[in-house]
């Protein structure tokens, strides 16, 4: 990226582990960034496998209401100072039974929202429980904790994909969907936000899920996460297109967009 640049500037950010601490939820100490992002006008877009429930409130607690967000890893949208987009009950219930008809000895090794219920949810994440209820809202996609080996995980993986689905690991769970990505959802985004413009693109992310959001951007953070699956070297890492934060969580990504933002407004 060069110092300075007349292309306008928007964020997309995961959530869990990257914006927000992943044992606390917090994202205060993002609040420079958030700050300077708010006051320089520039669009932030939350993209993560939360729901539209429970994105909703986080966004207008943020400050970017006015902003779209990619709920549900990229299967909807909730459109700015709206509501959940489409109507999804129907594709969630068509993927929980794609997920039962999946072989009996690899679908015990998967425990997704829909098995655990509210307070098996507040287990898993920790969250409260007014917050469990919100995760427990899905439309589109089906996280989960995988109890299996790596063998197991990639059968199934492939029984799952005979029947239409996919999964996908992310920082905590696995994420069961009929598809549709973060990366997919971001020339969508940008087409709607700025009628033909191609704006600067950064994207921040710490887990697997979110490496096609990130090789998509022109200018990406891996976000540290020591309680997360560690993505492994990507391209742009050499050219310094995709650089690796120091700090973990918000901490790290308040650093990550404050240098940005510094190299926008330099000469």
């Amino acid at each position: 990226m060069s110092a300075a640049s007349d292309r306008p500037l928007i964020v997309f950010t995961d959530l869990d582990g990257t914006l927000l601490d992943h044992g606390t939820y917090d994202w205060r100490p993002a609040e420079p960034a958030l700050a300077a992002l708010r006051e320089q006008s520039v669009p932030l877009i939350l993209a993560s496998s939360k729901t539209a429930a429970e994105m909703a409130p986080l966004r207008a607690e943020l400050g970017f209401a006015h902003c779209p967000s990619i709920v549900e890893n990229g299967a909807g949208i909730l459109p700015a100072d709206g509501t959940q987009q489409g109507a999804g009950d129907t594709r969630y219930s068509a993927l929980r039974a794609a997920l039962d008809r999946v072989p009996a000895d690899l679908r015990r090794h998967f425990s997704g929202f829909g098995d655990m219920g509210v307070a098996g949810i507040m287990d898993a994440t920790g969250l409260p429980e007014d917050a469990a209820r919100l995760a427990a809202d899905r439309r589109f996609s089906e996280p989960g904790l995988w109890a299996g080996t790596d063998e197991d995980m990639a059968r199934f993986t492939d029984a799952l994909a005979a029947l239409g689905g996919q999964a996908r690991s992310g920082g905590r769970f696995v994420t069961l969907s009929f598809g549709g990505t973060k990366a997919g959802r971001m020339a969508e985004i940008t087409d709607a936000l700025f009628d033909g413009v191609q704006p600067f693109t950064v994207a921040l992310g710490d887990a697997p899920n979110d490496t096609e959001m990130l090789l998509a951007a022109d200018r990406a953070f891996i976000v540290a996460n020591p309680h997360g699956t560690p993505l492994p070297p990507l391209a742009g890492e050499d050219d310094g297109t995709i650089t690796r934060t120091a700090e973990p969580g918000p901490a790290g990504w308040n650093a990550a967009v404050l240098s940005v933002l510094d190299a926008w407004a330099s000469p």
